[in-house]
C-alpha cells in the first residue's frame, strides 16, 4: 500500500499565495499519475490538477493561469503552487496517487487532507 501525507494548508488572504505539498512513501511500487481534489463544504470532491508520470499536467478551468502542479520524481512528491487565491478556492484538499505494484497490483490512494482558508 502506498500512504499520502500532505502538507502546507492554513489560512491567507485573498490575492495570497500558498504552496501544498504530498509525499508518497511506501516500497515496492510506482507512482503514474498524482493529483490533487479539493472539496468545498457541501459540494463534492472535484480535480483541481494532474500529472501524469511523463510531466503531462492538466488544470481544472477555475485554476488554470493561477496554480502550478510540480512533481519530484525521486522523492514521490507533488506540490500545488496556488496564486492569486479566491475566496472561492477555500476547501479541503487532498492529494492522490494512483500507482502500481508487483504481483501484479494497481491501485489509488489518497491524503487526509488539508485545510485551506481564504479571506477576503
Amino acid at each position: 500500500q502506498v500512504q499520502m501525507l500532505e502538507s502546507g494548508g492554513g489560512r491567507v488572504q485573498s490575492g495570497g499565495s500558498l504552496l501544498l505539498s504530498c509525499v508518497a512513501s511506501g516500497s515496492g511500487f510506482r507512482i503514474n499519475t498524482m493529483e490533487w481534489y479539493r472539496a468545498a463544504p457541501g459540494r463534492q470532491r472535484d480535480l483541481v490538477a494532474s500529472i501524469t508520470s511523463s510531466g503531462l499536467t492538466h488544470y481544472a478551468g477555475s485554476v488554470k493561469g493561477r496554480f502550478t502542479i510540480t512533481r519530484d520524481y525521486a522523492k514521490n512528491t507533488v506540490h500545488l503552487q496556488m496564486n492569486s487565491m479566491k475566496p472561492e478556492d477555500a476547501a479541503v484538499y487532498y492529494c492522490a496517487a494512483d500507482w502500481m505494484a508487483p504481483v501484479p497490483e494497481v491501485g489509488r490512494s489518497w491524503g487526509q487532507g488539508t485545510q485551506v482558508t481564504v479571506s477576503s
